[in-house]
């Protein structure tokens, strides 16, 4: 019983908010240190972080029905904070699932530069993301764990009393969440979600608005047959652009199409690939990152007669199971400090106590006429 107390002592729960909303009055993020970082470094990190993205879809299309829709950018942040305090071979397995340089240096000078440039001002969209780290009142953590989580990821530390009856820490994570979502999502946390087992809580927040160059026009928005498989069809709304105005970067194989849709500022844009023939698997088995820099390189611009689903999408996920399974599972064992088996986190708190229980991905978009809406994706790591 003492030992299953010790284990359960630290609690650390992530949770990462995605969504659109008309008006930016959310705070602010701070800027990182960037210092070091290079282009090619800044590359390595994104191809990272794509190559994980297409490692994590081939195992929810197999395991989720319908739909597969996630956010692999904020996975993967967020384990690279965990990353941060993981030590021995439970920081190899999570550096090999998420493809992370071996340099941790050049990964954290690369995800700065990246955090600061999803962070810009004055841009035509708004896309930001922002972190913070909740501990218990009373508890350390390793200077040298915090102090990189705010020079790197911008997540400052905030002392709360997880055990009081007032509900004092969900309330202040409720009102953080509630500021960075410029008060679309309110109330997150109950009043009893936390107790006086709970010793840490790390939050993520990332927001985007966003409009498309060329725009879909309402009015020629209308029900169309769409085939889901060479089985199924359905009877849905359907947005389209077929006039002389509608150039697109277009690319054209014997595997696919592929489309860019940028959005106003140039510097973002949504790539949609359709396979050829009836079988989404055939192109599904064909994704890596070498391939999706080669279809994107033929890219050229030309005029292209668009029709595209009106659709919305709500997904929730235990990926504990699914990164278990490619190939970290030592994250997920209960340590055994004496014998020096089970997950090593000691790098969090000097101690060897620490594993991840759980983790859940709930997500929700719209794509509507002109915009893209995440409305809310929320991932709950779970820490004993």
């Amino acid at each position: 019983m003492n030992k299953l107390l010790s284990l359960l002592a630290i609690v650390v729960v992530i949770v990462i908010a995605v969504f659109l909303f008309t008006e930016s009055k959310a705070p602010q993020p701070i800027e990182v240190d960037d210092i070091g970082a290079t282009p090619e470094s800044i590359q390595s990190v994104v191809d990272a972080n794509n190559q994980f993205t297409f490692d994590l879809y081939a195992e929810l299309s197999v395991a989720e029905a319908g739909n597969v829709f996630y956010s692999p950018y904020s996975i993967s942040t967020a384990l690279a904070m965990v990353y941060e305090g993981a030590r021995g071979q439970t920081a190899e397995e999570i550096r090999s699932v998420f493809h992370f340089p071996e340099d941790i240096a050049v990964q954290r000078s690369a995800i700065a530069a990246i955090y600061n440039k999803l962070n810009e001002k004055d841009t035509a969209y708004k896309l930001h993301t922002a972190n913070a780290l909740w501990v218990k009142d009373g508890y350390e953590l390793l200077d040298t764990f915090t102090d990189t989580l705010e020079q790197y990821y911008g997540g400052k530390a905030e002392n709360v009393n997880f055990a009081g009856i007032s509900g004092e820490a969900s309330r202040k994570i409720n009102d953080w969440v509630s500021d960075w979502t410029n008060g679309k999502i309110e109330n997150l946390f109950s009043k009893d979600a936390f107790n006086e087992f709970t010793r840490l809580v790390l939050t993520n927040a990332i927001y985007f608005k966003g409009t498309w160059v060329k725009q879909f026009d309402k009015k020629y928005t209308q029900d169309e047959d769409f085939r889901v498989s060479n089985t199924e069809t359905v009877r849905i709304p359907m947005m389209r652009q077929t006039d002389k105005e509608a150039i697109f970067g277009y690319a054209e194989t014997e595997e696919l199409q592929m489309l860019e849709m940028p959005y106003e500022g140039e510097n973002l844009s949504m790539l949609v690939l359709l396979p050829k023939g009836d079988s989404v698997a055939s192109l599904e088995g064909l994704l890596d990152v070498d391939r999706l820099h080669n279809w994107k390189d033929q890219l050229a611009e030309q005029q292209v007669k668009v029709f595209m689903p009106k659709f919305t999408f709500t997904s929730k996920y235990a990926l504990a199971d699914v990164l278990r399974r490619m190939g970290m599972p030592l994250a997920f064992t209960p340590p055994e400090e004496l014998l020096e088996s089970g997950a090593d986190f000691s790098g969090i708190s000097g101690k060897r106590d620490l594993f991840i229980a759980k983790i859940v991905h709930h997500g929700h978009l719209v794509q509507e006429e002109g915009k893209q809406q995440p409305e809310l994706i929320k991932r709950i790591w779970a820490y004993h």
